[in-house]
């Protein structure tokens, strides 16, 4: 597949001269640089989770089983 990306001129010969210098072709180098991009675990603060707010028609303390927030949430 073809597809156009901008690059800022300082960083595309800096792409083209390390590509050069590795011996490669600038394809070659851009597939490497996004498969080992890519193939990286996501560090905890990449990403966010959001947990499901419940709202209680009783407001107050209650004390849930885990089977009981399963039910909730199913």
């Amino acid at each position: 597949m073809r597809t156009t990306v901008d690059v800022p001129d300082l960083i595309f010969r800096k792409m083209k001269a390390t590509a050069a210098l590795r011996g490669v072709s600038l394809k070659e180098f851009l597939l490497n640089a996004v498969e080992r991009e890519m193939a990286k675990k996501p560090a905890a603060r990449d990403y966010k989770v959001t947990v499901p707010l419940i709202r209680s028609k009783r407001p107050g303390k209650r004390a849930l089983t885990n089977a009981q927030i399963e039910d909730l949430l199913a």
